[in-house]
């Protein structure tokens, strides 16, 4: 049997294949509610084969969270609509968790002009992605640092009411999480700054902590983290494997239970002297299963795939033999989903030739 179509068994997390559906910001939840047309959407990719999805990033019940219109909430008359997702979804036979999300200084001033709300950041520096569209953020106090973190827990506790397989904290490519991680937007000098990478950690610490103890210890916490960042693509928190490693335990010890680690392309080393990308270091740092992603079974990355460069679907005998030799342990398939709901059932059926490919005007609907 192909080895992405073995079951991971997991002892917090049981899924028939090794298969992710990656999250995927689209914009369609009118007034921050997703819809039927959300519903569907998930309920064809769980259809499709997925063994687990990841949803889009959904914003945690916080003020300063929100960045763009049309991204989903995580709190009030949402959680009607992800309810009606999550039966959906389990119904066609897949594992669902929803992403977490503050953006923390990603808050631009043309999605809410009329708001007074300031952006909330770990300093008070302009975030590179969007230039003079920006809000100038405010550095968190540590009264604000308190309240986000509690809304991080309401969101995670009602996930777990809802009947998610667990949840995802969205710690990569330059939101919240991650400004306290990137030395570029955290030049705190209190204990949640510090010129050490793993004395920027403990923003993150605390809200897997506080969520560990209001969730317990059998519901799932994924971590998502990344090198690279919006407006930055070659940034870099780890330059070593040693550095790197002292990121990922105080986030072990905190409670995650699998990490998802983002990449543009998952077929590059992430340091010199070992063919190992980001996955398989943190998986033999931490011993934790790992996700691994970036340009599964395309020719592009996405900034380019996303400016409107054709994509075709390649052969990954590489990304098998990598799964094989268990240097992670779930692939995630992001703008492949987009393109074709049935791309897990078509690869496990040796159809690669039906698959339909990525071009950018999928991201205007939900098909």
């Amino acid at each position: 049997m192909n080895i992405l179509f073995q079951p991971f068994n997991y002892p917090l997390l049981q899924l028939k294949n090794r298969l992710v559906m990656a999250p995927m910001t689209r914009r369609k939840s009118p007034n921050h509610i997703p819809n039927q047309q959300v519903a569907e959407y998930y309920r064809r990719r769980a259809e499709g084969g997925v063994g687990l999805i990841i949803t889009e990033g959904t914003v945690i019940p916080h003020a300063t969270a929100h960045g763009s219109r049309g991204v989903p909430s995580f709190y009030g008359e949402a959680l009607v609509g992800w309810q009606t997702v999550v039966d959906a979804v389990h119904k066609a036979g897949a594992r669902i968790v929803p992403q977490l999300w503050h953006v923390g200084s990603v808050r631009a001033l043309d999605q809410f002009p009329e708001s007074t709300v300031a952006a909330h950041s770990a300093s008070a520096i302009a975030h590179p992605y969007l230039g003079e569209k920006a809000f100038l953020p405010t550095a968190m106090t540590e009264e604000d640092i308190y309240d986000v973190i509690q809304a991080y827990v309401t969101a995670a506790m009602d996930a777990k009411k809802l009947g998610f397989d667990g949840i995802e904290l969205h710690g990569a490519h330059g939101y919240l999480i991650d400004q306290f991680f990137w030395d570029y937007t955290n030049k705190r000098t209190d204990k949640y700054g510090g010129k050490v990478l793993a004395a920027r950690t403990r923003f993150a610490t605390e809200i897997i902590s506080a969520i560990r103890m209001a969730v317990g210890s059998t519901f799932p916490i994924i971590f998502r983290f990344s090198q690279w960042k919006l407006g930055a693509y070659d940034a870099k928190l780890a330059q070593t494997p040693q550095e790197l490693e002292s990121f990922l335990i105080p986030l072990q010890e905190a409670g995650v239970d699998i990490f998802h680690c983002s990449t543009r392309r998952y077929f590059k080393p992430e340091f010199n002297d070992s063919s190992l990308n980001l996955a398989g270091w943190t998986r033999k740092i931490t011993g934790k299963p790992t996700i691994t992603v970036g340009s599964v079974g395309l020719d592009i990355e996405f900034q380019e795939s996303f400016l409107g460069v054709e994509s075709k679907t390649t052969d990954f005998s590489n990304l098998l033999e990598r799964l094989e030799n268990e240097e992670f342990d779930l692939v995630a398939i992001g703008r492949g989903l987009i393109a074709d709901p049935y791309w897990p059932k078509k690869v496990a059926e040796g159809r690669m030739n039906e698959i339909r490919p990525f071009a950018k005007h999928m991201l205007d609907s939900l098909d």
